[in-house]
This record gives structure tokens, sequence and C-alpha cells, in this order.
């Protein structure tokens, strides 16, 4: 299995190959239930953005304040040469364990197979509670962390609903799109249901 919880890996993978990749899903497949939590008006952080283009394709829909961030140096210098023409959509090279943001600093903070790419990689339980810690610490008290997903339920569950995260959890199911470079990250996913997960992970408005 690619070590994809490392950042050589991507450095990589990104010098290698500079087109625009989205992992599952595109903004169109997740549209309908992000903005039932999501306004156009708030601040949102994309979390392990790559080179994605669902920071453009929100953007575009209105979505227009967002920062986002990656362990690669090489795809955040390539999106910030991209981009550079769109001043609210900012780039910036982060690793999403150790953020170097203000706390209560986001209203939603955006996760499109960040959370699964960790869990490949080696001391995967420590680090991804890592990551989801410091989501919680950069939200608002009534921010919104929205992780999309291969991983089922009961596999994503033991690492979202713990008791020092005092948010309440919704999961919706989008069907995962026929384009076969909308690949995976698992290996065994031939094994997977026929859907995408979306963990909507919302803080109740104070923090425990």
């Amino acid at each position: 299995m690619a070590q994809y919880g490392k950042a050589e890996y991507w450095e990589e993978r990104y010098t290698r190959d500079a087109e625009p990749f989205d992992w599952y899903q595109r903004w169109s497949g997740v549209k309908d239930v992000v903005t039932q939590y999501i306004s156009a008006t708030q601040q949102i952080l994309h979390i392990g953005c790559g080179n994605s283009r669902l920071s453009e394709e929100m953007y575009d829909d209105g979505y227009l304040n967002s920062i986002n961030i990656d362990i690669s140096q090489v795809v955040i210098k390539a999106m910030q040469e991209k981009y550079r023409d769109k001043t609210s959509m900012r780039y910036l090279h982060m690793d999403c364990r150790n953020m170097e943001f203000e706390d209560k600093t986001f209203d939603a903070a955006m996760d499109k197979g960040t959370l699964d790419a960790i869990l490949c990689g080696e001391n995967s339980t420590a680090h991804a509670q890592k990551l989801i810690s410091e989501v919680y610490r950069v939200l608002s008290p009534t921010g919104v962390y929205i992780a999309i997903s291969y991983g089922q339920p009961p596999h994503r569950y033991p690492y979202l609903d713990k008791p020092e995260f005092n948010w309440e959890i919704t999961v919706h199911q989008v069907q995962k799109p026929t384009i076969a470079s909308n690949a995976a990250l698992a290996t065994d996913d031939k094994d997977q249901p026929n859907v995408h997960y979306i963990y909507v992970c919302k803080k109740r408005g104070t923090d425990s």
C-alpha cells in the first residue's frame, strides 16, 4: 500500500503529476449535503487540499472565503500560482496535525479523504487523533467538521465519537461516481458498498 500518511509520498506524487485530481467526489456530488451545513459567507478550512478542484468549484458557487492547507509544499506552491487571482482563496503549507491557526478561527472544516489517508499510514490512530483534535480546536463553538470518507461508520465513529469532542454526528451517504479516476484510498474498496460517507460533526455551541 502506498504510504499515504507520509509527506514524502505526496511531494513525489505532486512533483510527478501536477494534473488536478479529486479523491472520491467533485463538488457536484456532495453539494446537496454540504450546503445544509455551510453557508457561502462562512470561513472554510480545507484540510489536505492537494490539487483538488473542490475549493475552485465552491468558489464559483459563491463560497469565496477559504483557506486550503496541505503537507506538500510542492502542491501548495502550484496552487498558489494557479489561483493567484482569487485572493480570498488562500493556500498555505501546513500539517493538519499541528495547525498554526488560533483557536475557534473557522466556521467549517472540510476533509475529503485526508482522515482516510492518515489512517493508511504508520501510527495511524495517534495521527488521526491529532488531526481531529486540531480540527476541533480551530472550529468556532458552533463550527462543523465535514469528513468525506470511504470508511463505514463502525470504522470511523471510534475516531470521531469521543467524549472530548462535544459535537453531534450525522452521517449521510452519496453514490460513488462511476469515473475510474475517483479512486478510493482503500486497497480493499471492492468489499465496500457503492457509496461514500459524509460525516458531519457539528459542535454544540460550547466547548467541553
